[in-house]
């Protein structure tokens, strides 16, 4: 997987994770934590990682103009964070919302930031 795959793929798990936040309030669901989120999270947490790795490796060979290293390993950090937290009805929403937005802005500017090198490139 690329990383511009792999960035897409991220970013629309963000929004899985804020459905699933909602559907867990309003079903006032428990999830069982072997059976639902450790999987879900040992997965996640490769990719990533793997996300992680791959973006600063191309910002480190490409330069891109509006995404850096903190950036990638802040988005890293929250999505971390928040795949966990969308399991649980407990997890403050405004910030888990923020998160996910700030997020998900990181993976589209870099998205951005792929394609207008690789049509460079072109």
């Amino acid at each position: 997987m690329t990383v511009r795959e792999l960035s897409s793929a991220l970013y629309d798990e963000c929004g899985k994770c804020q459905d699933r936040f909602f559907e867990m309030r309003e079903t006032d669901a428990v999830p069982d934590f072997y059976e639902d989120v450790k999987p879900y999270a040992d997965y996640w947490h490769g990719k990533i990682n793997e996300w992680q790795q791959e973006s600063l490796l191309y910002i480190q060979q490409e330069r891109p103009k509006y995404v850096h290293k903190p950036t990638i390993d802040t988005a890293a950090e929250g999505m971390a964070q928040f795949f966990v937290q969308s399991f649980y009805k407990e997890t403050s929403k405004k910030r888990f919302i923020q998160t996910i937005q700030a997020a998900q802005y990181t993976l589209q500017t870099f998205m951005l930031a792929i394609d207008e090198k690789s049509a460079e490139h072109d």
